[in-house]
């Protein structure tokens, strides 16, 4: 028995239950490894298998009209080439590489490559200043750079005797990745890879605090993704987008293993800035079949014409992740295309935890229910499994897709994992069929009037309105109720944001909820503060609105409920 077969059966089982979730998670059993190589055992292999090797493995798509299209077979000798390279110039199994390139060729034979060698990766994202990078360097002890030569500037004030390697015009002090293709293309791996060697270290975008450290080993993503290839629905031969930006783990989840998981095609389009109209023509010409994208890219295609594409597309699958996607995006684009685009939940930290699986009944706001691998308890603040609690998986039942610990800190690990289970940070309310709905990260759940608000239920009314297309809702100071919830919002093209509009959308929220939850304070900004993966910055703007009302001042564009005695008249 070679060492990928038991990854297989338990693959193969959840291809068969693709679409009865209750069975799968009954049924599905985390593979028991020993020595396993996801790149040698499972691409490589694909790469030999007759009726796979020369199907697509990865299709680039410029907007410019470019493609780039590679096999298994393509894919599997280049990144044998780049091995070999790699190592002739110095890189050695569980040495640490810094990986920072964009959705090019290259990012993916580079990380097929480092895990044939058994190094460790440390993806990151273009947008990472010169003093991200000191920190990633220095915590993340690089003794290897992969990178675009446009990035190499950037390093030149990190001094220290790690292996600079540039892709693209040739730098003074670099080694060129492109001499890879002089390397033979058989690898020969210089030992067995264990399946517990550390194989990813993520930095965590940090919404609340300084990023930390999380490591992955050769099962925990590669295999642990098992989840999140079943979550999606992907078959062998799909063509799957993931609109994500690389250096962040979403793109590993399905820019990476989910896809190759099935032995589906890697699809992506690279455009200078989102269009969404370019994206439905690709969607069309290149038949792509599943569609995985964060809530901003699902609220700006909802502003397109989405019903002309009816019946033009092959898509079978829709994705949201990242965030939750409020409810009425759903209804949009299920109105304009017969499709549910379906919501799950993950963490860096781990694989897809929670989603709404193929063929499964979906209710509006929920992120589906636990699945395959994973159990879920939702514990309240006296550490009680209760109906509404911080979402934690079950460490009795540890799953294969949970992360090792914080590289940098034993105690942050502790805290994670303490008392038998691992703490989210994320808390949720589950109903009597077991589907879970997000209410909040913990430290965004606040109270007004001694109520608890979720900001994403009244995010989530508040986009229903015609003119709102981002919002972000946090307290508000207010000496009689503690705080009041308030609204930044950002509108849609051609909104003028004046009085009579924020009269209209404070009315219409009172309308949508419930008088506790309701929204007293709105302001109307042009951006939200966002980490450089794009989740919203809460923490900032909680601190901004502190800072205010302890000055006693308002910004422009900001109205409160009491501005408008009509609206106190009609409560």
């Amino acid at each position: 028995m070679t060492s990928a077969v038991p990854f297989l059966q338990a693959r193969d089982l959840l291809l068969r239950l693709r679409d009865d979730q209750a069975a799968a998670a009954r049924e599905f059993r985390w593979p028991a490894l020993g020595e396993f190589n996801w790149a040698l055992d499972h691409f490589d292999a694909m790469a030999r298998d007759p009726a796979r090797a020369d199907a697509p493995a990865l299709w680039i798509v410029g907007e410019d009209g470019s493609e780039v299209k590679r096999s298994f077979r393509e894919l599997s000798q280049r990144s044998a080439q780049v091995a070999n390279h790699l190592r002739a110039l110095g890189v050695r199994r569980g040495d640490r590489v810094l990986l920072m390139l964009g959705n090019e060729l290259a990012l993916w034979e580079t990380m097929l490559a480092a895990m044939k060698l058994g190094a460790v990766l440390i993806p990151a994202t273009a947008l990472l200043t010169t003093e991200d990078l000191r920190d990633r360097m220095e915590r993340g002890d690089v003794r290897h750079v992969v990178t675009a030569s446009a990035q190499t500037d950037k390093f030149a004030p990190l001094p220290g005797d790690y292996t600079r390697i540039s892709i693209g015009e040739a730098q003074p002090g670099w080694q060129r990745f492109e001499d890879a293709a002089a390397a033979p293309s058989a690898f020969t791996p210089d030992g067995p890879t264990r399946a517990s060697d550390p194989l990813l270290l993520y930095f965590t975008s940090g919404t609340t605090s300084k990023p930390k450290l999380v490591l992955h080993t050769h099962q925990s993503y590669p295999v642990g993704h098992l989840s999140t290839m079943y979550w999606i629905g992907l078959r062998p031969g799909d063509v799957h987008l993931n609109i994500s930006s690389p250096g962040w783990a979403k793109h590993a989840w399905s820019c990476f293993f989910a896809p190759w998981n099935a032995g589906a095609c890697v699809f992506i389009y690279n455009t200078a800035r989102f269009n969404a109209g370019g994206l439905l023509a690709v969607l069309e010409r290149c038949r792509v079949t599943s569609l995985c994208a964060p809530p901003t890219v699902w609220r700006m295609m909802v502003q397109e014409d989405l019903g002309a594409y009816r019946g033009r597309l092959a898509l079978r699958e829709l994705i949201g992740a990242g965030e939750p996607l409020n409810p009425e995006i759903i209804e949009q684009v299920r109105a304009a295309w017969d499709m549910t685009v379906r919501d799950g939940y993950g963490q860096t930290e781990t694989t897809a935890q929670i989603g709404n699986a193929p063929g499964q009944p979906l209710k509006p706001g929920s992120m589906g229910r636990p699945l395959p691998g994973y159990r879920i308890a939702l514990i309240d603040a006296d550490g009680k499994e209760a109906d509404e609690g911080e979402v934690c998986i079950v460490l009795a039942e540890r799953p294969l897709g949970l992360m090792v610990g914080y590289q940098d800190s034993a105690e942050k690990t502790a805290d994670a994992m303490r008392d038998g289970y691992y703490h989210t940070g994320d808390v949720a309310a589950r109903d009597a069929e077991g589907y879970i709905t997000f209410v909040g990260r913990a430290d965004d759940v606040f109270k007004a009037s001694d109520y608890r608000i979720s900001p994403f239920e009244l995010e989530s009314a508040l986009i229903e309105h015609e003119a709102v297309a981002e919002v972000a809702v946090v307290p508000s100071p207010d000496p009689l109720r503690l705080a009041v919830p308030k609204a930044y919002l950002i509108l849609t093209a051609g909104q003028t944001p004046d009085r009579a509009l924020a009269e209209a959308i404070l009315g219409f929220a009172r309308k949508q909820l419930a008088p506790y939850k309701r929204v007293r304070r709105i302001e109307f900004v042009t951006e939200l503060p966002k980490t450089i993966s794009g989740k919203i910055r809460r923490v900032q703007l909680r601190a901004q609105e502190v800072e205010r009302r302890a000055a006693g001042v308002r910004a422009a564009g900001e109205f409160f409920e009491e501005d408008f005695p009509q609206l106190k008249a009609e409560a």
